[in-house]
């Protein structure tokens, strides 16, 4: 049977969401999406389309071959944990409206593309849709400030995608080639402009400041696919194009510390998870920028985890949000009471996110900081394993005191509907799954290269144990000044904004100014035409007596002459 793409299955459905028009019809379609995508990824492992890497799908486009499908072990990684995400996704946001429904689907369908794309082109027109389906999400909101947010995102993609396509268009010129591989820094500017590109959908540092800003703005089930998506395919195209660059390793190290430093400074709890999915991805962007095969392992497996506990943190923080209406830190407290069962569904994500033994966290993000220390990188283990005490300091204690247990003050709510809590039920068991002996097995057989690594040896569980249980009596003798305050945050988005506002006040002051000019020409106009008119009357005047005599005179000449 010839394969079948789960991205196009799945964009292909989204299109009939909105003619559909029985909500429940809907509702089975989108929970059917993501589960033929999963279904056609497990056909293909067993072989049911043949053996794998292999590529599929080809289309001829002007004189290039397009390749839709290249399915190797690290496409295959992606679009694994891309459709069991979206499967808990779908359930938890099954009471959001179909609008919502679609662009999730849309987004989802355009990142599986990306993930499978096997030349630049056809990576890039996924990667566009991407970016327009995700920003509605944000929209959706109907806030003034998701609106805002939303504009702000839609430049920083824009840009990033201007910088992608510029790349590509100078990769094409100078190689003849569209192919989508490893690339050589022999091509230069193309070379970079494709990096950089590749770099702002990973939030990288300083480039990072649209996703604090826009996540905590999108709607509350839209926020949790925000969270899977852009950052992970952004770690997927440096893993196959870019492994090895050394200025990822450090770039990623100085971004798992960066992220942890400002969530201590938050008071919103979906923002400080938002600087923690920066925190968490510089732990892949270091891998891959180790570039060993441990390394690249530790990058892909840590994308995976994390896809399934960042979905559940928010997961977790949007149903406190969707029952209350409040984010932030000095207006919640002491809910436990009410949600028991969303407090204990969150800690799941929180003690994946930090990397306690028996959950998924523990199994994958240790593998990138072991290769640190197998590459002799002694200052990027030393920042990674720092960045792990700060990821259990904010997420795992720091957010669910102040949100469930806090006293100040107290506010009545109960737990969110059941599709909520079915969706974070089934992510938190694929995290506990996927952290013990036959989950991480399972996982470590599908990723690019053989595994060499024993997570649950006595020392390695030990040393988690030891750093875990130091930062909670850190955080117990410091839990009062780890309250939120109603403060702003100040971040490098400062700079773009302050720009820009420079830039804005200059346009309005310049059409100002342009409309001024245009008033005093049309009244200079306006008096030389009517200055104009009365020198035309009396010249047409006089030079009409002069014609009459210059007539007569020749008449009379004539007549004389006869």
């Amino acid at each position: 049977m010839t394969w079948i793409h789960p991205g196009i299955v799945i964009i292909l459905g989204a299109l009939l969401i909105p003619f559909i028009r029985s909500r429940r019809a809907e509702q089975i379609l989108f929970i059917l999406l993501p589960l033929s995508s999963l279904s056609i990824l497990l056909l293909t492992s067993l072989g049911y389309f043949g053996e794998i890497p292999f590529t599929a799908l080809k289309l001829h486009f002007l004189d290039y071959e397009l390749v839709l499908a290249r399915v190797d072990r690290l496409a295959m990684v992606f679009a694994y944990v891309f459709s069991l995400a979206a499967i808990a996704m779908n359930v938890y946001a099954l009471h959001a409206d179909r609008r919502e429904h679609f662009s999730a689907m849309m987004y989802v369908g355009s990142a599986l593309g990306a993930v499978f794309a096997g030349d630049v082109f056809t990576l890039y027109v996924f990667w566009e849709i991407m970016a327009l389906a995700s920003l509605f999400l944000i929209w959706f909101r109907r806030t003034k400030s998701a609106e805002s947010a939303g504009f702000r995102y839609a430049l920083w993609h824009l840009f990033g995608g201007l910088c992608l396509l510029a790349g590509i268009v100078m990769y094409v010129f100078q190689t003849g080639s569209i192919a989508f591989y490893h690339f050589d820094p022999s091509i230069g500017y193309a070379y970079y402009l494709m990096l950089l590109g590749f770099i702002i959908n990973a939030a990288v540092p300083p480039l990072h400041a649209w996703l604090p800003d826009a996540y905590p703005e999108a709607t509350v089930t839209g926020a949790v696919y925000l969270t899977a998506f852009t950052t992970k395919t952004a770690v997927y195209t440096l893993a196959r194009g870019f492994a090895g660059e050394e200025i990822l390793m450090w770039l990623g190290a100085i971004m798992a510390m960066y992220g942890v430093i400002f969530a201590v400074l938050e008071n919103d709890g979906r923002r400080l998870l938002s600087y923690h999915i920066i925190s968490q991805v510089g732990y892949m962007v270091a891998g891959v920028g180790i570039g060993t095969a441990m390394a690249i392992n530790g990058a892909t497996s840590h994308a995976f985890t994390h896809i399934l506990y960042k979905a559940l943190l928010f997961m977790g923080m949007g149903a406190v949000i969707h029952v209350t209406g409040r984010s932030k830190f000095t207006e919640l407290g002491g809910i436990y009471r009410y949600m028991p069962i969303t407090f204990w569904l969150y800690m799941v994500g929180a003690f994946s996110i930090s990397a306690f033994p028996l959950f998924s966290g523990f199994v994958s993000k240790n593998m990138t900081v072991y290769a640190s220390a197998e590459a002799n990188l002694p200052l990027v283990w030393l920042l990674l394993e720092g960045a792990s005490v700060g990821t259990f300091l904010h997420t795992g204690l720091k957010l669910p005191w102040n949100v469930w247990f806090s006293k100040e003050p107290e506010i009545e709510a109960r737990e969110p509907p059941k599709n909520m809590l079915a969706g974070m039920a089934i992510l938190a068991l694929l995290n506990v799954f996927f952290g013990t002996y036959p989950g991480y097995k399972l996982l470590y057989s599908i990723l690019p290269y053989p595994v060499e690594y024993h997570p649950y040896a006595p020392a390695k569980v030990l040393a988690m144990s030891q750093l875990l249980l130091f930062t909670f009596f850190a955080f117990w003798l410091m839990r009062d000044k780890l309250r939120g305050e109603a403060k702003i945050v100040l971040d490098t988005d400062w700079l773009p904004r302050v720009l820009g506002r420079y830039f804005i006040d200059y346009s309005v002051r310049f059409t100002e100014f342009s409309k001024e000019l245009d008033r005093r020409f049309l009244e200079m106009t306006s008096k030389f035409k009517a200055i104009a008119s009365v020198r035309l009357r009396e010249l047409s005047a006089g030079y009409g007596v002069l014609i009459v005599c210059l007539i007569f005179a020749v008449y009379l000449l004539l007549f004389i002459a006869s």
